[in-house]
């Protein structure tokens, strides 16, 4: 492969290595109460059994 070939794939990539570790930096955890945690985890267990009623 041609030297500007390799120029690009390592651009293709960086930029690619760039986005991701901007986007791990700028992520936030979302703040819950602990009555919304308790309402996800209800929420989840019935879709679990749900599912295993479905199977």
């Amino acid at each position: 492969m041609p030297w500007y070939a390799w120029l690009i794939l390592a651009l293709a990539l960086g930029s690619i290595l760039g986005s991701l570790l901007l986007l791990r930096d700028t992520a936030k955890k979302l703040p819950l109460s602990e009555e919304q945690l308790k309402r996800i985890r209800e929420r989840s267990a019935e879709q679990d059994a749900k599912d295993a009623r479905e199977r």
